[in-house]
């Protein structure tokens, strides 16, 4: 069996980006409550929020 080799990429070249948002305690609260009740962690459930209102946004 050969060894296959162990990549480390640096932050950030696995195409993400962390930013920092300022987010009321009810929202969070919210976040957290559908993440335990998905089984997915708060930040997959803020992509996938964001992913859909950005996909279903309409500027009027």
């Amino acid at each position: 069996m050969k060894n296959e080799p162990l990549v480390i990429r640096k932050r950030g070249e696995d195409g993400t980006k962390v930013i920092s948002v300022r987010l009321p305690q009810e929202i969070v609260d919210a976040l957290d409550r559908i993440a335990a009740e998905s089984n997915h962690s708060r930040n997959e459930i803020i992509n996938i929020i964001l992913s859909y209102g950005i996909e279903n946004l309409q500027i009027l």
